[in-house]
This record gives structure tokens, C-alpha cells and sequence, in this order.
């Protein structure tokens, strides 16, 4: 099991706390920047969507060279995580989060646009990637 700093710890459970963490599929977590006494750090999050009860399609509404419905529909919403946390200054310590869905995408695209993120920013660091039995790992460890 990863073993993550107090600050990435306390940002995967704000996004367990708005994403269930039966959905994730894999966190790719950019290293954090610090700068003028504030840090703040981005994850690119897939989970998987949640599952509506669907009517079954008859053979004759189905294309016999589309996916079924279920491949069609299973792929993973790609959110972006942030947080900010303010290291100095009248308001150390305080902590801001956010989770945004942007888009869904198959995984290989989603590994795809990590790398470019990363090639682009100049980044040296290699983003951190959790897949989600990691991630339910940790979290079923932290409550215990």
C-alpha cells in the first residue's frame, strides 16, 4: 500500500467525500506547488458512473456494430480535484477543495491527457497514480 503525506491524504478523503470511492477508478495526483505561502495541488480523478436501471434493448434497436448499451455507457467520468491550503500568513491552515466532473473518457485517454498535462507544464515529476482498490485500501486502513 502507497504511503501518502498528511496533505495528500487529507485531499484524497475530500474527494472521497464527494465522489464514492466504490466509483474510482484511478487518481493521477500532480505534485503539489507552493507558492507565496499558499500550496495547492490538482488530481485528474476517473470513476466509473453510477448505474441506472436502463430498459433492455430489443435486436432490432441495436446496430450490430455499435458496443451493447453497457459498454457504450460504462465510461468513466474524468473529474478534476483541487486544493489549496494557506501555509502562512492570518489564514494558516485554511483548506479549500473542489471536484469537478469535465468530461468522461475511456482510461487510455485519460493516461493520455495526464502525460500531455505533464509534458506541457514542464513537470519532471511523474503524476503519482492510485487505482481504486489503492484508494478504497487507504481508505478502509484510515477507518480502522
Amino acid at each position: 500500500m502507497m504511503l501518502l503525506t498528511e496533505t495528500r491524504e487529507r485531499f484524497l478523503l475530500a474527494i472521497a467525500a464527494q465522489i464514492p470511492v466504490e466509483r474510482i477508478a484511478e487518481i493521477h495526483f500532480f505534485q503539489p506547488i507552493r507558492q507565496g505561502g499558499v500550496e495547492s495541488g490538482v488530481a485528474v480523478v476517473a470513476a466509473w458512473p453510477a448505474m441506472a436501471e436502463a430498459p433492455s434493448e430489443s435486436p432490432s434497436e441495436t446496430n450490430a456494430e455499435e458496443p451493447p448499451r453497457e459498454a457504450r455507457e460504462l465510461r468513466p467520468v474524468v473529474y478534476t480535484a483541487r486544493y489549496r491550503l494557506t501555509l502562512k500568513g492570518l489564514d494558516r491552515g485554511k483548506w479549500e477543495t473542489s471536484v469537478v466532473a469535465e468530461a468522461d473518457a475511456p482510461l487510455v485517454t485519460v493516461d493520455a491527457v495526464v502525460r500531455g498535462v505533464q509534458r506541457r507544464s514542464g513537470d519532471a515529476d511523474v503524476a503519482t497514480r492510485m487505482d481504486g482498490d489503492d484508494v478504497r485500501a487507504i481508505l478502509e486502513a484510515k477507518a480502522t
